[in-house]
């Protein structure tokens, strides 16, 4: 029993020593919330309105602090109590900027002016706190709790009420106890103040979440459209593998009297193409989702060059004016680029369609030795679009069709309010001076 005794006293005698320590971190050192300042992203707009109302409610608060301050005119303390509400007035703007300060300036303050004029005040005034010394002691608390948790403020909260019952203690004459009005007062300030913080805290977080959810809506398209262009790719490649391994199976008999080294040079390559295929289904097959195209859109061929011509008839239909002009020299092209290009073309035709809709567009198809170019440009509308959603999610896709090819993708207004999307599409390695 004497051993569970002390082990209770030593443990108290440690959490006496630990507490002006914990005092000084929760009451002094730790910072109150910062509140961003004027002219940045996220500061609050109504704060210059809140600490003009703080500023006319203080001095408003000086006049009548005076008149309960003065006793008799006579005795000297006139002077004294005009500094006191000056102060108190002066504490409550401080309290804006610096609320935890502000605080231990008005409880210094409030004790000093009751043990300044206990002595002379009037018995049926209420004490330690008149009705003023309350407004001034609770707007303390209000400011406070506006900037720091809700454990600091009920600390605080603690500490004031203390003080006041630590003033009683020093009365010299009987008055009228107000802790049990005050008490109430103090809380609902602090309860006030907390759910205002409350709010602005939860605003905030919603904005970074708006802002997250937002990166994560760009992320997800953008990945979104890689697994598109993986697939597309898969298809592209596997066909052609396919084909390799074919005409590797079928060229021995083309020959009337093939050696047996060029047997087993085609049957290598027959191999090495079924497995190349094999491994490039079983990497890139995990990307055919449950909600991947049929069967029959699966296996159908992928778009190129040659399907411009319908997709501008479907965009014509849809009632947009597009034109189609082609330079250079025709030539076959890789089915990447032609498909890159084809798909780079429609979503630039989207785009006009969904944010200038009464504009014109022309498409113009660029055939360059090292390469192809694809530039689609609209006229300026007539009239502004209906707000769209998103934040041009189809630029990526279009940036990562050429980044694919070792391209570029250039995309902005023209002189005239259009807009003009140009892809460098490299059918091989060129620089960037090499291309226009």
């Amino acid at each position: 029993m004497g051993a569970v005794t002390s082990s209770k006293a030593v443990r108290l005698r440690a959490a006496v020593r630990r507490a002006p320590r914990a005092l000084y971190q929760e009451l002094w050192a730790a910072p109150a919330d910062r509140v961003p300042r004027m002219g940045e992203p996220d500061a609050p707009a109504w704060r210059p309105s809140l600490l003009v109302l703080l500023i006319i409610v203080a001095a408003c608060f000086a006049v009548p602090r005076t008149n309960e301050l003065v006793t008799e005119p006579s005795d000297g303390v006139s002077g004294w109590a005009v500094l006191a509400a000056l102060a108190q007035s002066v504490v409550l703007v401080a309290g804006m900027v610096r609320p935890v300060g502000a605080w231990w300036a008005a409880t210094a303050l409030s004790a000093t002016t009751v043990l300044v004029t206990e002595p002379i005040m009037s018995p049926d005034r209420l004490f330690p706190w008149s009705v003023m010394g309350m407004v001034f002691q609770g707007g303390a608390l209000f400011l406070l709790a506006l900037r720091v948790p809700l454990r600091r403020s009920v600390g605080a909260l603690t500490l004031t009420l203390l003080a006041g019952m630590a003033l009683t203690l020093h009365q010299t004459q009987r008055h009228n106890l107000d802790l049990d009005r005050s008490a109430p007062v103090f809380v609902v300030a602090l309860v006030l103040g907390a759910a205002l913080r409350s709010a602005r805290l939860a605003r905030k977080d919603l904005v970074v979440q708006v802002e997250l959810t937002a990166e994560e809506r760009a992320r997800r398209t953008l990945v979104e459209e890689r697994n598109r262009i993986a697939r597309e790719l898969h298809d592209v490649v596997a066909h052609h593998m396919s084909v390799i391994s074919i005409q590797a199976q079928v060229a021995p008999h083309l020959v009337e009297h093939p050696t047996e080294e060029l047997r087993e040079n085609l049957t290598g390559i027959r191999e090495n193409a079924l497995q190349a295929l094999t491994e490039l289904r079983r990497v890139l097959g995990v990307l055919r989702s449950e909600e991947a195209p049929s069967q029959s859109a699966r296996h159908a061929p992928q778009p190129g060059l040659d399907g411009l011509d319908g997709l501008l008839a479907t965009v014509r239909s849809a009632g947009l004016a597009v034109t189609r002009s082609t330079t250079g020299d025709p030539r076959p092209l890789p089915p990447g680029v032609e498909l890159s290009a084809y798909r780079i073309v429609q979503e630039a035709l989207s785009n006009v369609m969904r944010h200038a809709p009464s504009a014109s567009a022309e498409v113009v198809i660029g055939h360059r030795p090292a390469g192809l170019t694809v530039r689609v440009v609209n006229s300026p509308p007539d009239r502004p679009a209906a707000p769209s959603p998103g934040v041009r999610h189809g630029l990526l896709g279009m940036r990562e069709r050429a980044a694919m090819l070792g391209g570029e993708l250039a995309t902005g207004p023209t002189p005239d309010g259009g807009w003009e999307v140009t892809a460098i599409l490299p059918t091989r390695t060129e620089t960037t001076e090499d291309a226009p």
